[in-house]
């Protein structure tokens, strides 16, 4: 309850963003969610159609959770029921309010010029540096000096070599960060190592299909041109990625470790390698992407304990940026296929097509579907007397509450044709209870027209009312169209059928066929209508009808 003169006292939600805001007043229950007859409708998909109530008491903004998909939460805290006060934050999904207390000007207190502590001193900057950007890695190599290691760097101690070593990884990182294709990144791993050490031949090998095979994808020559993956010595490659080791043979003809036939028929004489290791598996081990392989034709023990050592790091940074970049770009792939899908789908169902890799591709497979129609009766009439504007307002708030209950009941969007929406469950993805949870579809709609009717009339604007038809069958569900553009659709009798039980249905009614009624686990009270003769089918069809 509210106290005595809290009537003074009121509350105002204002979005983060700042671009929705609601005043709270006492006795006034205030209903968030993404329904259209929201008090607060937040247009988001991680929001619920009734996701959380508020209310005024005495100690603040009460807030209740409705059982919402992605929570409500206070301060960043999970919340069923609680309390916010002035300045908290409550977020529905991914939404965040801030809780305002709106002081009427009589009210506030005079400001006390004492109290007022005095600005700060202005802040002095101690020190400043430019942050460069990465340089070219050349500008940080020079002539190899006679220290018997390959790496182009200067420095006569270990120290000052270590210290060179260091920042030329760095770059080296920065470098590499800078490529998202992964074959430019490839490329650029290649041009690194030319740049950084004497090689005569750099190659990499990556590990790719169900079977793990490793593949050439890159191998140059200092020479010029591509160096042929062929000079890799397989019995090399293999040993180092199945051991997870990193490999150096200062003379690999001569090596017992060594025998195949392709070290002599390339003359190598010294060779190093390193796996690409990636994030670490299940099992705690690095995933190997693939090899990179560097060699000496001219020289034997061409390579030092340096060069193996410097080549280990310069490939996990290799690694890491060959993973980001694969990552980019299943994250870009993800994002055009949901961006495609969520039109047709709740956001839930979107995400785990987005993840399936190939999920989208032309072709399906035959299934048992539920197929759902509905479409406002005497539309052509109505919008004889309604204005272009009028038609696309209705319209978008009818089709967007529609579509919400269609989501919410775990269905799939078809396509919209005109007035009418079709609708599935069963595909792509199908549940026990495809069945109830489309006939609680239907119910819903039918219920929340008959709000936004009463919601539309204080409005002035027309009333709607829509006929419903439903079918189950087996037809054939599946991507169709071509490779620059799919639809998601099916095709089959019961497409046919239920387009044409809507049609039958008058206002406000929903109409069944016998095969799908049988299929309900949850039947509504019905009543058997005469059988439909419907066109294009050779006998009568089965029907009934929801009581109202």
């Amino acid at each position: 309850m509210l106290s005595k003169g809290s009537d003074l006292r009121t509350f105002k939600l204002r979005s983060t963003t700042g671009n929705q805001a609601i005043d709270l007043t006492p006795g006034a229950v205030v209903v968030v969610g993404r329904a259209v007859t929201s008090d607060l409708p937040i247009y988001d998909p991680t929001v619920s159609r009734h996701h959380a109530e508020l209310a005024l008491t005495d100690a603040g903004v009460h807030v209740t959770d409705l059982g919402s998909s992605n929570g409500t939460f206070v301060n960043g805290t999970p919340i069923d029921k609680a309390t916010a006060v002035n300045g908290d934050v409550v977020t529905f999904g991914r939404v965040a309010f801030k809780v305002v207390e709106v002081t009427p000007p009589a009210q506030m207190p005079a400001p006390d010029l004492a109290a007022v502590a005095p600005p700060p001193p202005e802040a002095t900057i101690v020190r400043q540096v430019a942050v460069p950007e990465a340089g070219e890695i050349e500008a940080k190599v020079v002539a190899r000096a006679g220290s018997g290691s390959q790496l182009k760097l200067e420095g006569t101690s270990e120290e000052e070599r270590q210290a060179k070593k260091l920042t030329l990884l760095l770059d080296i990182s920065q470098a590499l960060s800078r490529h998202q294709d992964v074959d430019k990144l490839l490329k650029k791993v290649v041009d690194i190592t030319f740049q950084v050490m004497e090689v005569d031949r750099v190659s990499i090998l990556m590990v790719e299909g169900q079977a793990e095979e490793l593949i050439p994808r890159i191998s140059r020559s200092r020479l010029g041109g591509e160096g042929g993956s062929r000079h890799v010595p397989q019995s090399i490659a293999r040993r180092a990625v199945s051991e997870r080791l990193a490999i150096l043979t200062d003379n690999a003809a001569a090596d017992d470790r060594f025998r195949g036939k392709s070290i002599l028929v390339q003359s190598v004489r010294s060779a190093m390698c390193a796996p690409l290791l990636g994030s670490r598996d299940s099992g705690g081990e690095g995933r190997v992407l693939g090899l990179i392989y560097v060699d000496s034709q001219t020289a034997t023990e061409a390579f030092s304990d340096e060069d193996l050592e410097f080549l280990i790091a310069f490939s996990g940074i290799a690694a890491i940026a060959i993973e980001n970049s694969r990552l980019l770009d299943r994250i870009q792939r993800e994002a055009v296929v949901l961006s495609n899908f969520q039109r047709y789908f709740a956001p839930n169902i979107a995400q785990q097509i987005a993840g399936q890799e190939g999920a989208v591709q032309l072709g399906g497979t035959k299934r048992p579907v539920v197929v759902f129609f509905s479409d406002i009766r005497g539309f052509t009439p109505m919008s004889e007397t309604m204005g272009p504007d009028d038609i696309a307002t209705l319209l978008n708030e009818y089709f967007t509450e529609m579509v919400e209950i269609v989501f919410e009941h775990g269905g799939t969007l078809d396509k919209f044709m005109g007035d009418a929406i079709m609708a599935l469950w069963g595909a792509p993805i199908s549940h026990d209870d495809d069945a109830d949870r489309a006939m609680a579809a239907a119910i819903d709609m039918q219920s929340v027209l008959a709000k936004l009717n009463v919601k539309w009339a204080a409005e002035g604007r027309q009333r709607v009312e829509i006929g419903i038809g439903i079918d189950y069958y087996e037809v054939f569900a599946g991507n169709i169209g071509s490779d620059r553009r799919l639809e998601y659709t099916v095709i089959g009798d019961a497409v046919n059928t239920a387009s044409r039980l809507c049609s039958q249905a008058g206002p406000g009614e929903i109409i069944l066929s016998r095969r799908f009624y049988e299929e309900l686990t949850k039947r509504p009270a019905v009543e058997e209508l005469e059988a439909l003769e419907l066109k294009g089918k050779a006998e009568k069809v089965p029907v009934y009808r929801v009581k109202r």
